[in-house]
């Protein structure tokens, strides 16, 4: 080998018994050179060569990565990395990738208060059929395009379920399996690790506490609730009575990086009852009987059309312990349907 050759980051191999070594530096030494180099165990050494060794000494070429791959793959890799970051670009990502056509409302809902609350604890309330779905949809969408999303569970009314899974899948391609007791008995790990995004009836829940425990072993980035206020709790006397719907959703809250609550009803006339509702989402805020310079009730107002307003409960925690009261339900903008009642 030529003297000329040995420069800083030139691969020798002959060297050491090790294989091939980096130098990272090259001295001349009257006819000798002195190199200091790095071995493949990330050793630094010194050597210093005359003439006759470096007879013995080859050049090693780096490695290329062939280039004969189809143009064809190159170009779908290249496209499902540009999707991975497309969020970053597009702030309704959600929207455009998805069979829907959201009204103002439920944009406002998703991308005004939803998706910059991290972690949420929400409770999302509207008329039937308000699209309460879509909503969920589109902000589990978003996640899961910013790969938020790995485990998500979906509790929803026995009746429900299978409208709930049709729906994710055909708007916003969100596949989820629906659990049943033939997932618990043929499996000989918990089904719920399974699949990373799962359906789940209310009351096979609750009520069957081998099905419970292995859904509370997932920690999951998403839990949603359907028809929350099915999960019921209420004050006899000092005493707090609560229902086995009630102690799951304790539980799931627990488990849950995201909890978000979706009902029709979510006051009904007792404002103690509603803080044990909203101590789903909180109970370090939400806990006790109120006092009797508690918040006010929710207003009873109507948006257009005679249909109430939707409202939510913004339940994130204050970042600091004097970040003020806590808030209460506010009202979204109205909705403009795209018809005029008569």
């Amino acid at each position: 080998m030529e003297p000329g050759k040995l420069a800083r980051g030139v691969r020798l191999r002959g060297l050491t018994p090790e294989g091939s070594v980096r130098v990272e530096d090259v001295r001349p030494l009257g006819s000798a050179l002195r190199i200091t180099y790095r071995t493949p165990s990330g050793r630094l050494e010194e050597a210093l060569l005359y003439p006759e060794d470096l007879r013995g000494l080859e050049v090693e070429e780096e490695a290329r990565p062939p280039l004969d791959a189809p143009g064809d793959l190159f170009r779908l890799a290249a496209e499902a990395k540009r999707i991975q970051y497309a969020y970053l670009f597009d702030p309704w990502m959600a929207v455009h990738t998805s069979l829907v056509e959201p009204l103002p409302h439920q944009i406002e809902a998703v991308y005004g208060h939803m998706l910059p609350k991290n972690p949420l604890r929400f409770l999302l309330a509207d008329d039937p059929g308000a699209g309460k779905t879509i909503m969920t949809g589109l902000y589990m969408r978003e996640l899961a395009l910013r790969g938020a999303l790995e485990r998500a569970l979906v509790v929803a009314p026995g009746s429900l379920v299978v409208q709930w899974q049709e729906e994710l899948w055909e708007k916003f391609r969100l596949r989820f399996e629906i659990f049943s007791r033939s997932w618990l008995e043929n499996s000989l790990e918990n089904p719920f690790r399974k699949h990373p995004y799962w359906l789940a009836r209310l009351d096979q829940l609750a009520r069957f506490p081998e099905v419970a425990e292995r859904a509370l072993e997932v920690d999951w980035d998403l839990v949603v609730v359907d028809e929350a206020h099915k999960m019921s709790a209420t004050y006899y006397g000092l005493e707090v009575k609560a229902t086995r719907r009630y102690r799951l959703g304790q539980q799931l809250s627990e488990r849950a990086k995201h909890l978000l609550l979706l009902t029709a009803t979510p006051h009904r006339g007792r404002e103690e009852d509603f803080r044990l509702f909203l101590a789903l989402l909180d109970p370090d805020r939400f806990a006790g009987r109120p006092g009797r310079e508690a918040p006010p009730p929710i207003p009873k107002g109507s948006g257009s059309g005679g249909r109430r307003k939707t409202w939510c409960a913004l339940t994130a925690r204050p970042s600091s312990p004097n970040a003020g009261p806590t808030p209460w339900p506010t009202t979204f903008p109205r909705r403009r349907w795209p018809y005029t009642r008569p």
